[in-house]
């Protein structure tokens, strides 16, 4: 079992900056790729960005390219989501998820993020 906890969530102007932090416990060795999604009110979840363990290897949403960087640390298992110029369409619940043998199988919690206008 692989068991992800999110933190780092809040709230912030437009403009302004937030880290997210996934933390990975257990069978970690069977996620290789760690990605966020988002669900806004009244909007089904989408995908933010993805990251492999091994390689570093990115990949973003459009919306979030040039604004969002995902990163690891693989000594302490975790993923981080640094989110610049926020906007309030960004507003969401935010989650992390592990994909084993590439399907989105664990999931954090989830932590909100409030963009204010």
């Amino acid at each position: 079992q692989v068991h992800l906890e999110e933190s780092g969530g809040g709230s912030v102007q437009a403009g302004g900056s937030l880290r997210l932090s996934c933390a990975a416990s257990g069978r970690t060795f069977s996620i290789p790729i760690m990605g966020w999604f988002r669900q806004a009110p009244g909007k089904e979840r989408e995908f933010v960005a993805r990251i492999t363990w091994s390689t570093g290897s990115t990949y973003y949403v459009d919306s979030v390219k040039g604004r969002f960087t995902i990163s690891r640390d693989n000594a302490k298992n975790t993923v981080y989501l640094q989110m610049n110029s926020l906007k309030p369409e960004d507003t969401a619940v935010y989650y992390c998820a592990g994909a084993e043998r590439g399907v989105y199988n664990y999931w954090g919690q989830g932590t909100q993020v409030t963009v204010s206008s």
